[in-house]
Formats: C-alpha cells, structure tokens, sequence
C-alpha cells in the first residue's frame, strides 16, 4: 500500500462518520466548551445512545474549579455510553465533625468559604492513550489510569491503574494483565498513539493482531 494515496479520518471533525451523530471525537467537542482544565488527545471520542455533544457537561460532573484539579484524557482513547467522570470538586469536606458544605449556600454560612474547609490532596484525572472505558463506568477522583487500560461496563475506578491493566467491578480490581512485563514496555517504547496517522494507517496489521515485533518495524 503506497502511503500517498492513504486516507486518514480528520481529527477535527465533530462526527467522524458519516450519517452518524451517536458518536463524537472529543478533542473538537472541547473547543466549543468552557472549561479551561480539560485537555484531551487526538481521535479519542465518545459514544451514547442519545446526544454524544453534552459529554463535557453530564458525563464530567462536578467540575466547579474550585478544586483546582484537571482531567487530562489522552489519544484514541473509547469511551461508552453513559461512563462518568467525576471531579474533585465533588469531595465534601471531611477534615472537621460534619462532611457539609454549608458555604454553598451562601448569606450567613458562607464564611468561612468553601476555599478554606479542610480538604485532603486531591490529584488530577488523568487518562492514558487507547483506553477503553466501558458502559458506564465511573472513574473517580484521582484516577491515573495507564496507557492501554480496559475498564468494564459498570466498573467504579478509582487509585492507580498500571498500563495494559483490565479493570472489573465496584471497586475496580485487577484482574489481568493484557501482556507481560516486557511487552508493556516495549509498547510504550514504542508510543504508537504519537505517530503520524498515516503510519497508524501502515501499522494496523500489526496493531489489530497484536504483533509486537512487526509493530516495531514501523516505528519512524
């Protein structure tokens, strides 16, 4: 295959394929959204049953900014219907006697302000490259999730989730690693998400069938 004559989809269309609007890539979708502490990768997107472009504001809930915190969602990364991310924001304050946020509210309960309730460290979300996350599952607070992680339908995902780990179950447990040791580390030697998407195109006998070793031939 001669790749001048490859064709590629475009990262910056809003719905990828044609006459279907129940999927979206999200990277486009945040440009026309708010939020300043969001970033995510080329040809990740979301699918739902329903309106796809509300993602930012009813599958990332809590994001309020007071928390200071950011989701940072990487490339090709699947996301399924009705999964949940859920910011810091959310955490209620439990440092003291009561777990109230009373400062919402506002006129006399507002002081002292939310900023100064006793809260715990809190982390950012982040989401590696070519994760699957399943049906909604929820991912918590924190999560750092690896590069090539699967996450089930329904999982509740929170804590540290190595690379090419397979997620299951509330709470989210290990069950499996997709490849040994040093298969993980050569995939993510290899970065195969960071090359152009033209060699990904060249590449994907290799990716599909899970040829390591004729991956690495592409490799730029």
């Amino acid at each position: 295959m001669s790749q001048s004559i490859l064709t590629c989809p475009d990262p910056t269309r809003l719905h990828p394929l044609d006459g279907f609007t129940n999927t979206v890539f999200l990277k486009p979708l945040l440009e026309h959204e708010s939020a300043t502490n969001i970033t995510v990768g080329a040809y990740s997107y979301y699918h739902d049953f329903d309106d796809p472009r509300s993602f930012f504001r009813r599958n990332v809930r809590y994001n309020f900014g007071f928390s200071g915190t950011r989701l940072r969602i990487g490339k090709y990364c699947a996301i399924g219907h009705g999964a949940t991310i859920l910011m810091a924001d959310a955490n209620h304050p439990i440092g003291g006697v009561t777990g109230f946020p009373f400062a919402i509210f506002g006129q006399d309960w507002a002081d002292p302000p939310l900023s100064e309730y006793p809260r715990g460290p809190v982390g950012d979300i982040v989401i590696g490259n070519d994760v699957w996350i399943g049906y909604e599952a929820t991912i918590l607070p924190g999560a750092q999730i690896g590069n090539g992680v699967i996450i089930d339908a329904k999982a509740v995902v929170g804590g540290t989730i190595p690379d090419y780990a397979v997620v299951v179950g509330n709470p989210g447990q290990v069950v499996k690693m997709r490849f040994d040791d040093a298969t993980i580390t050569r995939l993510n030697r290899l970065a195969w998400w960071d090359w152009s998407a033209e060699t990904v195109a060249l590449a994907l006998p290799a990716l599909i069938k899970g040829d390591v070793a004729e991956l690495e031939s592409f490799c730029p």
